[in-house]
């Protein structure tokens, strides 16, 4: 398997699993976090696509738990990082 095609499939495990549960917080922001651990996790040498998807949606809802929320009022809540 090579690095591409394991970072297109734990990217696509974890999206479709994150966008499921409801989970991700604007497209490009949730992309981003994603897509930096599963590279990170490719540069350490790990290849398993449900490893490195499983890695990334941990490293994620960690990310967003840390993230502070700002609500406005009569609008979405905005989530900054």
């Amino acid at each position: 398997m090579t690095r591409l095609t394991a970072l297109e499939g734990s990217f696509e495990i974890a999206w479709s699993f994150l966008e499921k549960s409801g989970e991700l917080r604007g497209a490009a922001e949730s992309a981003s976090m994603i897509m930096d651990s599963i590279e990170q996790q490719l540069r350490a040498g790990e290849h398993r696509k449900l490893m490195l998807a499983n890695r990334a949606i941990s490293s994620y809802r960690t990310q967003v738990a840390q993230a502070p929320v700002v609500a406005v009022p009569h609008r979405d809540i905005i989530w900054l990082s």
